[in-house]
């Protein structure tokens, strides 16, 4: 079984502010020997330069901010750090893959990979994705109220993976391209792309991970 990221809708604009990106900038300082945690998905399907993966559940903490797409990182972040970096209730303990830490109440969860952005209704939903095995009911509870837990059901989507800047250009350009390689294998899709991004705004264009998913319709999943 494959271990990578998940995607999860966003809108195709600007990239990720840069202050959204800080939590992985953190999480890479100290991955000499540890890989950031991504959600567990199997490759499915390999069509030229994309592939088709099928998502394990997974929980988030999500928030909506009103945006634009380009500051939704940035406004999100202190929020959902706030709660990855113990403003939350509990006792529990997390064991950190990257950073490798531990920490008692309150809770401090390890860092994962990607943030993912998608429009939402009055803004835009910025996600962190929450360690393996750690579900709505099992984590500790956001002191703030902005912050939402969820737990996201096992998917299918259509994903292309590119390197380059955080722009809305290469974005567009590359979702284009994702779109028309799914229209020539007659697959469908449904909702918002998802953009989703593995480094930190300090890594160089040329060596980043990003990537597009596209929900797929139900039809595809049989």
């Amino acid at each position: 079984m494959k271990t990578s990221p998940p995607r999860l809708p966003r809108h195709p604009a600007a990239a990720f502010g840069a202050a959204a990106l800080l939590i992985l900038a953190l999480s890479t300082v100290s991955m000499s020997s540890h890989a950031t945690e991504e959600p567990e998905y199997q490759v499915v399907r390999e069509l030229a330069d994309i592939e088709v993966r099928q998502y394990a559940a997974y929980a988030v903490a999500e928030v909506v901010v009103p945006g634009p797409a380009g500051k939704a990182g940035g406004q999100a972040f202190p929020i959902l750090a706030g709660y990855i970096f113990g403003k939350n209730k509990g006792e529990r303990k997390f064991a950190m893959t990257a950073p490798v830490t531990q920490t008692a109440a309150p809770v401090k969860l390890e860092m994962t990979a990607p943030v993912t952005q998608t429009v939402a209704p009055g803004g835009f939903l910025v996600q962190f994705v929450l360690p393996r095995g750690v579900t709505v009911a099992s984590a500790p509870e956001p002191l703030d109220a902005r912050v939402q837990l969820r737990d996201v059901v096992p998917a299918r989507v259509a994903v292309i993976r590119y390197s380059g800047f955080w722009s809305a250009k290469n974005d567009a350009q590359h979702l284009a391209k994702l779109k028309a390689a799914m229209r020539a294998a007659d697959l469908a899709w449904t909702g918002e792309p998802v953009y989703s991004r593995y480094n930190a705004p300090f890594m160089p264009w040329f060596m980043r991970r990003n990537e597009i998913w596209l929900p797929m319709a139900p039809a595809n999943k049989r």
